[in-house]
């Protein structure tokens, strides 16, 4: 039943059913052992940072996450709830047809129904949210240094886009949209890094290639979006939006911001090196 992702859908790779605990439950054929244990493991890390996150895509009573979606140049992972515990993971080739596949991943998980749920040790719903409701608080002034007045001005310019934060490869925080305390940042920032680490970890489920360049990880919630997106040396910018927000076109600002956001630290790097 999982092969009729590949069978059924061009230009899909692969699939993997996972528990929460990171125990693969079942997988397509042409995974190895080997294989399936290491993105199952990545894929069970990967959902419970993604809840973790909640709260920095926004205040809600509801905070459900809804899916993972990692892109890299030479491929797609999608990553599902499959019942209690249990989760769904797919590969596919770049040009892969989103819709059709994401149709198939749910209806397989509606085939199976209650055969794919796994009891956690934990109930994985109630995974603890870093930095509690931090999102919801107003958080205390900022020095101006920590403001990045690009990013205000990105999420100015879309609706419904949230907050922005810059990290650096060292995976602490360089500047942040206006609203967001040292703390919150402190605090997403290490959620994030734990999963552009989780995503990097899937490029071989995702193409076959292990150096595959990864471009950005989309987490959706039922009240948001969280964006990952890579800014080149290891350095990346995660960002929140409402539900209805353009994604499409407020990733696309964000990328499209990169060299400007980077360029300063490339200067400073070759003055000290002049000196």
């Amino acid at each position: 039943m999982v092969q009729d992702i590949v069978d059924n859908v061009p230009k899909a790779r692969h699939a993997v059913v996972l528990s929460a605990d990171g125990i693969a439950r079942g997988a397509t054929d042409a995974l190895t052992d080997k294989d399936v244990r290491t993105i199952s493991a990545a894929m069970a890390g990967m959902q419970s940072l993604s809840r973790a996150t909640a709260h920095f895509a926004g205040p809600s009573q509801d905070r459900q996450w809804s899916q993972t979606i990692i892109e890299f140049s030479q491929g797609w992972v999608f990553l599902i709830g499959a019942g209690q515990g249990a989760y769904l993971a797919a590969a596919a080739e770049p040009g892969v047809d989103m819709q059709q596949i994401s149709f198939r991943m749910h209806r397989l998980v509606a085939r199976l129904g209650n055969n794919l749920t796994s009891l956690p040790r934990l109930n994985a719903g109630d995974a603890p949210r870093a930095g509690g409701d931090a999102a919801a608080r107003p958080q205390g002034p900022v020095g101006s240094g920590f403001v990045i007045a690009e990013l205000d001005e990105a999420i100015a310019s879309v609706r419904g886009a949230r907050h922005a934060l810059l990290l650096g490869a060292d995976g602490l925080p360089h500047g942040a949209s206006t609203g967001i305390g040292r703390d919150l940042a402190d605090t997403i920032s290490a959620a994030m890094t734990g999963i552009h680490a989780y995503s990097r970890a899937t490029a071989p489920f995702a193409s076959g290639q292990r150096d595959d360049e990864w471009r950005q990880t989309v987490i959706e919630f039922q009240h948001g979006w969280i964006f990952l997106i890579a800014a080149g040396d290891g350095a990346f910018v995660a960002a929140a939006a409402e539900p209805d927000c353009d994604i499409e076109e407020f990733t696309t600002h964000l990328s499209d911001l990169i060299p400007t956001l980077i360029a300063p630290k490339a200067s400073q790097s070759e003055g000290a090196g002049d000196a």
